[in-house]
């Protein structure tokens, strides 16, 4: 192979791989430097000149002239008597300037080049790859199904990228079939068997987020922030929106005009039910919100321990649980705060646990206060087995407790 040969050959590379220019030459020369490398163990003395464009390489060696003889390294200096070959006005000491020919290097050293430049070739290509997949990270884009594999399906993108949908990262109702186009979102990027693969999901909070923002012109325009996203693929969703503009209804913007914004989100996410709430600072508000269609009796918020007792009348607590418990635990995700549901008991009025300290120890009372428990009814509306779970009390004086406050609630009852 000539000079020009490799170069022909490698133009094909860079018209396959859209390689540029500077890394072209960059490529080009470093390979040619590693195959010197390997045959001289040095190529700092070879100046290789490359113009792709043009289809030239030149490659040329420099080496000093010693007296005939005395040569200790061939690849650095040359004979006085050969240099005169070259030039007749050579001396001892100067620098001679040679043109190499790739097919002086011998067979084996052309070989291990072209290995080299496809193995560079290659390495660009996929860090160039890993590149533009990592920048769309967190974003949605436009993907075809290419191969459908039990446990994932491959996809490519307009450049003919191959992605990967795990099973796990699917909606359960989805189901696609061979040159399907589907939006996805690009959530991690991975190496396997040296090569950059898009790891893509239509599960994570994040494909929601992001399909709200390409669907209402508010959120991607900032009138309106999406504060926070919980899901249940394929399931159920509450979304909580804020507008610092009080002239927009976030939720309303969000919904549209009979769910005309909202719909072509849900069809996208498999008839996933989502509920837009407004967001609030105020904690028992937000709660509130967020276990909506239960309407809230009351509630006892730990802010510390990040959890909250909510009481609901008998008819609502199917509403605020929700069909598999789905409602009560997106309002957990939604809210930050673990949520337990209990039935609104029938008394008039509560009592301070602090008014019975007559007839409970204070260290007791403390250790109810410490669990965010500060009334009689909050202690109440609990089994025994929940309190002794919450408690570090024993049973026989938790027991008594019990008895000290219902009798309490029994004797104002009977005065009504």
């Amino acid at each position: 192979m000539d000079n020009e040969a490799l170069i022909d050959s490698f133009s094909d590379f860079k018209s396959e791989k859209n390689i540029d220019r500077v890394n072209l030459m960059a490529i080009l020369e470093e390979s040619i430097r590693c195959v010197l490398r390997k045959k001289y163990n040095s190529s700092k003395n070879y100046d290789i000149i490359v113009n792709p464009d043009q289809g030239d390489l030149e490659i040329w060696r420099n080496r000093i002239v010693v007296q005939d003889g005395t040569v200790k390294d061939v690849n650095k200096e040359i004979e006085l008597s050969t240099a005169r070959k070259i030039e007749q006005d050579f001396e001892i000491g100067e620098e001679v300037t040679e043109k190499v020919e790739l097919k002086s290097l011998g067979r084996r050293s052309i070989l291990s080049l072209r290995q080299n430049l496809l193995s560079k070739v290659n390495e660009y290509d996929n860090t160039n790859t890993y590149q533009k997949f990592k920048k769309k990270i967190g974003e949605i884009i436009n993907v075809e199904v290419y191969h459908i594999l039990p446990r994932q399906i491959i996809m490519r993108d307009e450049e003919q990228n191959e992605m990967v949908l795990p099973k796990q990262e699917q909606i359960p109702n989805d189901f696609f079939r061979k040159g399907d186009p589907i939006r996805v979102l690009v959530k991690r990027v991975d190496w396997k068997d040296n090569k950059p693969f898009a790891i893509l999901t239509r599960r994570d909070d994040t494909f929601l987020e992001e399909l709200l923002k390409l669907e209402i012109p508010e959120i991607s325009e900032g009138l309106i922030t999406v504060k926070k996203v919980a899901r249940i693929p394929g399931e159920k969703a509450k979304v909580s929106v804020e507008s610092y503009d009080d002239r927009i209804d976030p939720v309303g913007a969000c919904v549209g005009m009979k769910g005309s914004r909202i719909h072509p989100i849900v069809r996208e996410l498999k008839n996933e039910n989502i509920d837009v709430i407004n967001y609030t600072s105020n904690t028992q508000l937000y709660i509130t919100r967020a276990l909506s269609p239960a309407k809230v009796s009351m509630m006892e918020v730990d802010e510390k321990h990040k959890y909250v007792n909510v009481y609901v009348k008998l008819e609502e607590i199917s509403k605020a649980i929700g069909r598999g418990g789905q409602n009560i635990k997106l309002a957990s995700q939604l809210t930050g705060y673990k949520i337990h549901i209990f039935r609104d008991f029938p008394y008039e009025d509560d009592v301070e646990l602090t008014e019975f300290s007559d007839e409970i120890e204070p260290e007791i009372l403390e250790k109810f206060h410490k669990v965010g428990l500060n009334t009689a009814k909050s202690v109440l509306n609990y089994r025994n087995n929940d309190l002794s779970e919450r408690i570090d009390i024993e049973e026989k004086t938790l027991t008594k407790v019990v008895r000290i406050l219902k009798k309490e609630f029994e004797e104002e009852f009977n005065n009504n």
